[in-house]
C-alpha cells in the first residue's frame, strides 16, 4: 500500500484529503495516470469518511481502483472515432472533386444546348465526355472500395479460386497497362525467376492487388522513374512485388500505411488523391488469400511493397467463375482511376 501512495500526487493527495475533512463527504481523484515498471496504469481513488455518532470522522476509508483496461479501451475508441472522422473528411473531398466536374460538364452541355451551338463545339464535348467517364470511374473505385471493405468486415466477403498460372496472371496485368504507363513516360517492368507456378487465387481479386499497388507506384513516382513488378518463388509461398523509385514513405507513416482510415502522408495528399482505403483493401484481399503484405521504404527513394501467398492448390475449382481476368480494361480504368488525369 505503501508503495502505492507513493505513487500519487502529494499536493493533489492532501488537497483531496483537506477537503474531505473540510466537508466531511466522499472525494474522489479519477483516472490518475502513473508508470509502474515502465507501464502505464490508471487509476481512481476514492476518500471515504467514516463518521461516529457525533457525526465526527472516526476514520478514512481510502480505495484504489485499477481502470487501465477501461481508460485504455476508451483512449483507443477515441483514436478510432478520429481517424474515422478524418477519413469522412477526406472521403468528403474525394466524392465531391469527380462530382463537380461532371455537374460542371453537364451545365456546360446544358448551355450549348441552349445556345445552339452543340455542332461548333464537337470537339471539346468529346473531351469532356471523356472527363465525365474518367470521373465516373473514379467514384466507382471510391465506391467499390467502401462497398468492399463493408462486405470484408461483415464476413460477406468471398473469393473465388480457381488453379491458376500466378507469373501470367501478373504478367498480363503489367502488360495491360504499359501503355498507360508509357503514356506518362514511366517505366514499367516485369521480372521472375519462375515460369510457371500454379496456386489457388482469386485472379481477379489478384488483379485487383496488383493494379492498386501499381496506381500508389504510378501516384507518387515522376517522369522516367521505373516500376519493378516481380515474381519470385519461395517454394511454400509466391512472394508478388511492386518496386518504385519515387517519393517513398516517411518513416513515421509505415506503421499506419495499410490502417483503414489512414491517408499515407498528408501532405501528398492533395497532389495525389486517394481515400486511404486502397492499401487497407489490398491487405484485407491478401490475408482471405492466407498470405500477408510488407512494405520497405526509404523516403526520397522509393517504396517496396511485397504480397504473399501460399502455394497451395484446390481440388474442387469453381467452374461458373473463369479463371481468366473479366472486363479488364474497365477494370483498369477504375482502379487507376485517380493516375489515369493530367
Amino acid at each position: 500500500m505503501s508503495t502505492l501512495f507513493k505513487l500519487l500526487n502529494t499536493s493533489e493527495y492532501c488537497l483531496c484529503i483537506n477537503d474531505m475533512l473540510k466537508d466531511k463527504k466522499t472525494k474522489f481523484l479519477n483516472k490518475q495516470s502513473y508508470f509502474v515498471d515502465e507501464n502505464e496504469i490508471y487509476w481512481n481513488v476514492i476518500f471515504e469518511p467514516l463518521l461516529d455518532v457525533n457525526g465526527e470522522i472516526e476514520e478514512i476509508l481510502i480505495l484504489i481502483i485499477d481502470v487501465t483496461n477501461e481508460i485504455k479501451s476508451n483512449i483507443i475508441m477515441e483514436k478510432a472515432l478520429k481517424s474515422q472522422g478524418e477519413f469522412l473528411v477526406n472521403i468528403s473531398h474525394e466524392l465531391k472533386t469527380p462530382l463537380n466536374v461532371i455537374f460542371a460538364t453537364a451545365q456546360l452541355f446544358n448551355m450549348y444546348c441552349e445556345s445552339g451551338s452543340l455542332d461548333d463545339k464537337k470537339d471539346s464535348i468529346v473531351k469532356y465526355i471523356d472527363s465525365i467517364k474518367q470521373n465516373s470511374y473514379r467514384l466507382s473505385k471510391i465506391i467499390n472500395n467502401i462497398v468492399d471493405l463493408s462486405k470484408i468486415e461483415a464476413g460477406f466477403y468471398k473469393l473465388n479460386l480457381s488453379n491458376n498460372n500466378i507469373v501470367d496472371v501478373v504478367e498480363e496485368i503489367v502488360m495491360s497497362v504499359t501503355t498507360f504507363t508509357d503514356s506518362k513516360d514511366l517505366n514499367i517492368i516485369f521480372d521472375t525467376d519462375i515460369e510457371e507456378k500454379i496456386i489457388a487465387c482469386d485472379s481477379e481479386k489478384i488483379e485487383r492487388i496488383v493494379l492498386n499497388l501499381i496506381s500508389n507506384a504510378i501516384k507518387f513516382s515522376d517522369k522516367g522513374d521505373e516500376i519493378l513488378v516481380a515474381i519470385n518463388d519461395k517454394n511454400e509461398f509466391v512472394e508478388i512485388s511492386v518496386k518504385d523509385n519515387g517519393v517513398g514513405i516517411e518513416p513515421e507513416y509505415l506503421d499506419m500505411i495499410f490502417d483503414r482510415f489512414k491517408q499515407v502522408d498528408k501532405s501528398l495528399s492533395r497532389n495525389a488523391e486517394g481515400t486511404g482505403i486502397g492499401l487497407s483493401l489490398v491487405k484485407s484481399i491478401v490475408e482471405l488469400h492466407g498470405g500477408s503484405i510488407n512494405v520497405e521504404s526509404e523516403f526520397g527513394k522509393g517504396s517496396k511493397f511485397t504480397v504473399i501467398i501460399p502455394s497451395e492448390k484446390i481440388l474442387h475449382e469453381n467452374n461458373i467463375y473463369s479463371s481468366k481476368v473479366k472486363n479488364g480494361n474497365e477494370n483498369i480504368k477504375v482502379e487507376l482511376s485517380d493516375v489515369y488525369s493530367s
